[in-house]
């Protein structure tokens, strides 16, 4: 069954008002050069529908508007829509049926993103190649927590549970 406008966008909005609630409520882990930031999950639903990244984009700039700065509202917000349309592009793409080169947009695409971003508008030192790779690294390794564990974790769970595959497929 097709869905209807209205409901497509009930789904960005629910996406985008969950990865807010969850970014600010597990603020402390959201921000900053070591971050996990659980709600980057989300950013693999675009493997069942192309209604969560305008969900994921949404809600990522809200939290960034809420929680950080306008600097990182624009950076942080584009490598979400980034890496959310390229996890749509590749959504039919499976390894061991698992949407693995999916998940890792949202690591790659935010690791080099949001680790350029720390690493020149908010360190107090001179911005450095060691700085930049540093600061890659600790965003993509928090972006292969929320993404290629939790991430995937929610793509099963969507997948084996007719409520949420009907919500986000539909």
């Amino acid at each position: 069954m097709q869905s209807t406008k209205v409901q497509r966008m009930a789904r960005c909005a629910m996406i985008a008002a969950l990865y807010t609630a969850v970014s600010l409520l597990l603020a402390p882990f959201s921000y900053g050069a070591v971050q996990v930031r659980v709600a980057e999950a989300l950013t693999l639903l675009p493997v069942f529908t192309p209604d969560a990244i305008v969900g994921v984009t949404l809600g990522c700039l809200l939290t960034n508007l809420l929680g950080s700065s306008p600097i990182d509202a624009v950076f942080g917000t584009l490598a979400t829509l980034i890496a959310a349309l390229l996890t749509w592009k590749l959504r039919g793409l499976r390894w061991r049926s698992l949407p693995i080169p999916s998940a890792l947009m949202p690591v790659l695409v935010n690791a080099v993103v949001v680790g350029a971003e720390i690493t020149f508008f908010f360190m107090d030192t001179p911005a450095t190649g060691a700085a930049l790779a540093f600061n890659m690294f600790t965003v993509g390794l928090g972006e292969v927590i929320s993404c290629m564990v939790l991430g995937l974790l929610l793509v099963k769970a969507v997948e084996k549970n007719r409520a949420l595959r009907g919500f986000f497929c539909g």
